[in-house]
């Protein structure tokens, strides 16, 4: 008696510090268990923190006898604000930068024109699938937004299991159309807000286009900007003289500020703060201490894990939300077919644009002799790693559907319960499910092969300038000639190319970091 009074009253007087105190140790167990499942790749993080979830939030349905499954609200705006920055930013700050941009144009094919032929067969099937199954009330809008909310991947089970010395090219283009993906996904949801539903004809959807590259470009813009600035302050008062703790607390505040700075500008923070990682890696990183560089790799990579496993945490949880369940009054079979027919489109609307775009690549790489082939396995796999959806499907949603991660609607309550369960099926099930496919596809002795041909470094002569001053007008007229029949028969290595040559002779030199070699990743 006088335990239940003290816990009462402790409650009470700590009505936030509980819960979160709570949520900090079922985060803590989630690590735990995560370190004891390391051997087992079958289990990742994500799945690891979403069963921990599970059971968390079953225990916290018992306790509260049906009451409530979770400890905290969700709010996407925590979501957008603290969570997903240090996310994005680590995944640039890590990115391998030789590989990222030598597969640019297949990146951004995947993540940029990709999400636009997922949104348009998600839109359209659902628009046409949903009223025959009995599910009538959603907008125009909402529509779009749907298609929106699940063309946004989450690659981080199969990035788990591949390996980036083994599978370069493979690795990157997963890895790199991830992030794309994530930033496209955003911008366009953020557009589709201002788009006016009631009359869409081509006189509205281009606009539509312009303002989304308009956002895609100006974020980017915005994030070289903010990370070479950091690299100018580093570089120019070189703070490691008198504290490394200043320079380190710079580049994550400086991070941070870009991301909040796109925002207040209504631009893209997920690009901003992704190239600005990009940019602090490339230069700043290296005007800094040794002990910090060290400290900012190891900083940011626990910043990013700790927010992907709460996010997940706290899916999992939510997974039993009773109230929102009561809410969506649809019977079982029709809110299985609402289930099944979402998976469905993801699945049609994945395969619609991996195995088309990778034919287009291959076509525009086919002069390129060291530029390695996206095989069929290869394409397989790509599908395969963007079936699964995650954090940012499930913000997406609640900003749709909820005000402040509550709604009294059952239509949006079913489309909230229709998200969680589809994160859940997607990463559950082919998380499980991807370690056995990629093993069948790529065996351990057709990996080291793949790897040492795909690492073979072009015979490049990074020392000979594209015009020099010094040479007369007929050597350099022949050497534009040449420059000019490389770009057209291999554009991605040869911009690549000149722009290494460009930063080792004016970059560098003002923004930080050694001289570039052919054997630099």
């Amino acid at each position: 008696m006088v335990v239940s009074e003290y816990f009462s009253n402790l409650g009470n007087d700590h009505a936030q510090v509980v819960p979160l105190t709570v949520f900090v140790a079922v985060l803590c167990l989630c690590l735990i268990i995560g370190h004891l499942l390391e051997e087992n790749r079958w289990v990742n993080e994500s799945i690891t923190a979403i069963l921990t979830g599970c059971v968390a939030g079953a225990i916290i349905l018992v306790l509260s006898k049906g009451k409530n499954s979770h400890i905290l609200t969700f709010n996407e705006e925590l979501f957008f604000i603290y969570l997903l920055p240090p996310i994005i930013f680590n995944a640039g700050f890590q990115v391998k930068k030789k590989q990222f941009f030598q597969n640019f144009l297949t990146i951004m094919l995947f993540g940029v024109v990709g999400v636009f032929i997922s949104l348009i067969i998600i839109t359209a099937g659902s628009w046409w699938l949903f009223p025959k199954l009995g599910f009538v009330g959603l907008t125009a809008r909402d529509y779009l937004a749907l298609g929106t909310i699940f063309s946004s991947t989450d690659t981080v089970c199969t990035l788990q299991v591949l390996h980036q010395n083994e599978t370069p090219l493979l690795y990157s283009l997963v890895f790199g159309e991830g992030v794309v993906n994530d930033a496209t996904t955003v911008v366009l949801f953020n557009t589709i807000q201002k788009l006016d539903v009631s009359r869409l004809d081509s006189r509205t959807i281009l606009p539509v286009v312009g303002d989304f590259f308009y956002l895609f470009l100006t974020s980017t813009a915005l994030g070289v900007v903010a990370g070479l600035v950091t690299a100018y302050v580093l570089k120019t008062l070189y703070f490691g003289r008198h504290s490394s703790i200043r320079e380190i607390a710079l580049m994550v505040l400086m991070a941070y500020f870009s991301y909040m700075l796109a925002e207040l500008l209504q631009l893209s923070g997920i690009l901003t703060v992704f190239f600005c990682g990009i940019l602090m890696s490339h230069y700043a990183w290296h005007n800094v201490s040794e002990s910090s560089r060290i400290t900012t790799t190891h900083v940011f990579a626990t910043m990013s894990f700790i927010a992907e496993t709460l996010i997940f945490l706290y899916v999992g949880m939510d997974a039993l939300d009773i109230e929102m369940w009561r809410m969506t009054k649809l019977s079982f079979g029709t809110s299985m077919g609402i289930y099944s027919t979402l998976i469905l489109l993801i699945l049609l609307g994945r395969a619609a644009f991996v195995f088309p775009l990778s034919t287009l690549s291959n076509y525009m790489n086919r002069k390129a002799e060291r530029t390695p082939v996206i095989t069929f396995k290869h394409q397989l796999i790509i599908w395969w790693a963007g079936l699964m959806r995650g954090a940012v499907s499930i913000a997406l949603a609640f900003k749709q559907f909820t005000y402040f991660g509550v709604t009294s609607d059952p239509i949006n309550a079913t489309m909230i319960t229709d998200t969680i369960i589809v994160v859940l099926f997607s990463t559950l099930v082919f998380g499980f499910l991807t370690k056995p496919l990629i093993s069948y596809l790529l065996p351990h002795h057709e990996t080291i092969k793949i790897s040492h041909r795909e690492s073979v470094p072009p015979k490049e002569n990074l020392g000979v300038p594209l015009l020099s001053l010094e040479e007369s007008v007929g050597t350099n007229m022949s050497r534009a000639k040449d420059s000019l029949s490389r770009l057209i028969e291999r554009p991605v290595f040869t911009i690549h190319l000149y722009w290494r040559k460009f930063d080792d002779a004016y970059m560098r030199p003002i923004f930080g970091g050694p001289v570039s070699t052919p054997m630099d990743c």
